[in-house]
């Protein structure tokens, strides 16, 4: 029987792999669990326990008729931390739940470790900065005609090999495919809505959580995920090269070097450094 917990009214799909301090995983919009369990929870279950949660409406958690905004998927992350007894926790997010988890930062600081965004969507929405307008709109447009192609299937995993940067299988450019149109409809439309009305940009300066931002530097976010790393206080980021949207799916190794290496050493930046220097100065 697949691990869910009754949260906020709703099913939700959660599994976990090893011990230590709890690290929850998110997905982005229309991934799954998957994305974490196969490949990157592995290899940080020795020193970490590695939760893993599909939001409503997507993977294996239940299709509810609403809930699909961003406030509702961080009450539905504490809702899953409180079931799960968890008093504090690292999140980590990918895109959609990179913005869930500036949302939570905000929402709830008292319950977080540390905060990880992976390829986050903007604080300012993922349609209001120039740049990204025509991409975004193109990309919803043509993700609903293919949602209403018969032949969707087949043309998603042709367009997605296409698009790959790294080496990837084909069994797992098909399983994202699946979990892809099996979203619900209103996660498909309304988190879309959600993300598009994002904006907590004037709040980010607020997160004082230890937080490390993850890009890929061929990504179409790359950008915003700079501007919004300069609002941040206490932060750092890591950019892969040839690497897009997905670094964890890019390049699994090098990613999870990067997450187990700020859980152990937290943010080093400029401003850590100086400090460090000025309390060597005062020695």
């Amino acid at each position: 029987m697949m691990p869910h917990k009754k949260v906020n009214g709703f099913q939700l799909f959660h599994d976990e792999i090893g011990e230590g301090s709890p690290i929850l995983f998110h997905h982005g919009y229309t991934s799954s669990h998957d994305t974490w369990l196969n490949k990157i929870a592995p290899q940080l279950s020795d020193t970490f326990r590695c939760i893993v949660m599909d939001s409503r409406g997507a993977g294996d958690s239940e299709h509810t008729i609403d809930g699909y905004t961003i406030e509702q998927y961080v009450e539905d992350v504490i809702g899953l931390a409180d079931s799960l007894g968890l008093e504090k926790f690292t999140f980590l997010g990918h895109s959609m739940g990179g913005g869930i988890g500036m949302q939570l930062a905000i929402n709830h600081p008292e319950r977080l470790e540390k905060l990880i965004l992976v390829a986050p969507i903007p604080s300012g929405g993922t349609t209001p900065p120039a740049e990204l307008t025509a991409v975004a709109k193109a990309m919803k447009e043509r993700q609903r005609q293919l949602r209403n192609d018969p032949d969707r299937r087949d043309k998603m995993i042709q367009e997605r090999q296409k698009m790959q940067i790294r080496e990837t299988s084909i069994q797992d450019i098909e399983n994202s495919v699946d979990r892809a149109l099996s979203i619900s409809e209103g996660h498909f439309e309304q988190s879309i809505e959600t993300m598009e009305q994002f904006n907590v940009t004037n709040q980010l300066g607020n997160i004082v959580t230890p937080t490390l931002m993850i890009s890929g530097a061929a990504d179409v976010l790359a950008k915003a995920n700079m501007e919004d790393l300069q609002r941040l206080p206490n932060a750092t980021i890591h950019v892969f090269s040839r690497v897009g949207h997905s670094p964890h799916n890019d390049v699994p190794e090098e990613f999870a070097k990067v997450v187990n290496d700020f859980l152990e050493h937290g943010v080093v930046n400029p401003e850590t450094m100086q400090n460090r220097a000025l309390e060597s100065l005062a020695e």
